[in-house]
């Protein structure tokens, strides 16, 4: 057999297999990463996650994963990455982990989100050291250089963190980032950071939310920001650039301990892109409303005011009416991707109207599946 190389490809010869981890791997990207590495040949992936089993879904990336868990291509293993050792267990024999876990965006709990965003990363981290881990992943947000109260147009990674964020999510994703970052170097571990726009693909939560409006276009605010929305398997593809440049010793002097914004480099209205949503959804002239941000930021106040107030009653956690929320879809958020196509070679792999075809068709395939399966 040839000799080998540190991205796993042997020299001369056939790919050779090595095992990654994907931690949070039952997450809405993450499905899409394991996917993707499975196809590659290149990887043996150990999928983890906080779910005591795997259960898998339908879709085809769900078929390829079971295809792999039945003849070892793939493992699951339950892991909490609250808990140092079953981090550590889950990454035993593992040259690369692709950190994914997160706790729920749409719950603004800072305990929660310190606890997974903070502490679990620092777990993943150690973890890592412990078991000679070559390379860490780490996928943080774009939300990271977000406060709240200043849009953010075309802006790159040379923008420092805000002294304040709009929420929990954002706040911890920053501190972990910052810590994933720290770790580069140490203990013979590189590190780098992906920081996706506003991610979509099939099996995100967008279309099932657009399509339960899909009769009502609401508009919040001027309806004039534009935001960086980013297909899913572009996200993925900034991942594994990420991994092959820190692959190489003059790759990793260049983007370890680094942050990238990955995007699909196709900034557009977002109020425009939900309504093209609508439309290939089948709703071609929505009923359009324009709510006033004079009307919607106190009443989104109130809202949260009331679940503190009322939680103990059993009252459901606000997700879609929150002051963070109106925030995110009011004010520009843009970025520029120049750093990751100049040092990762990142180049997005799906156009924005292609992929939300795919999108689209996917979510509609699997709603008259379950309507049949109803009946």
């Amino acid at each position: 057999m040839g000799s080998q190389r540190d991205d796993g490809s042997a020299v001369g010869g056939r790919p050779e297999t090595r095992w990654c981890a994907v931690t949070g791997g039952r997450g809405f990207m993450a499905r899409h990463l394991v996917a993707a590495l499975l196809r590659s040949g290149e990887w043996r992936v150990r999928v983890t996650d906080l779910a005591p089993a795997i259960v898998l879904g339908p879709g085809e990336n769900e078929a390829l994963l079971d295809d792999a868990l039945r003849d070892g291509r793939a493992v699951y293993a339950s892991v909490d990455i609250c808990n140092l050792d079953q981090v550590t267990k889950g990454f035993e024999g593992v040259d690369v982990v692709f950190h994914t876990a997160a706790a729920d965006p749409g719950k603004n709990n800072f305990k929660l989100h310190y606890k997974v965003n903070v502490e679990g990363t620092k777990n993943v981290i150690d973890a890592c050291k412990i078991c000679k881990v070559k390379r860490l992943i780490h996928t943080s947000s774009s939300a990271v250089v977000f406060d709240g109260v200043h849009g953010l147009f075309n802006v790159n990674e040379s923008l420092p963190y805000p002294d304040k964020f709009p929420d929990a999510y954002a706040q911890t994703k920053a501190e972990a980032e910052k810590l994933v970052m720290k770790a580069n170097g140490i203990d013979g571990l590189l590190t780098c950071c992906i920081r996706p726009g506003s991610i979509f693909g099939p099996g995100d939560i967008i279309l099932p939310t657009l399509d339960r409006y899909g009769r009502t276009h609401f508009i919040v605010g001027n309806g004039k920001n534009c935001d960086d929305f980013v297909y899913v398997e572009n996200v993925v593809h900034g991942h594994i650039c990420a991994n092959r440049t820190l692959s190489t010793m003059e790759g990793a002097k260049k983007s370890g301990g680094k942050a990238y914004f990955i995007t699909n480099m196709e900034p557009m209205n977002m109020w425009d892109f939900t309504h093209m949503v609508q439309e290939e959804l089948g709703y071609k002239r929505p009923f359009k409303i324009r709510i006033p941000l004079l009307i919607i930021k106190p009443v989104s106040y109130l809202v949260e005011w009331g679940y503190k107030v009322l939680y103990r009653y059993g009252i459901y956690q606000p997700q879609l009416l929150t002051p963070a929320r109106v925030k995110y879809t009011t004010l520009n958020r843009t970025f520029s991707c120049n750093r990751a196509i100049e040092e990762l070679g990142y180049k997005p792999t799906v156009p924005i109207m292609d992929g939300l075809k795919t999108t689209v068709e996917s979510y509609i395939r699997l709603k008259n599946k379950v309507f049949l399966t109803e009946r």
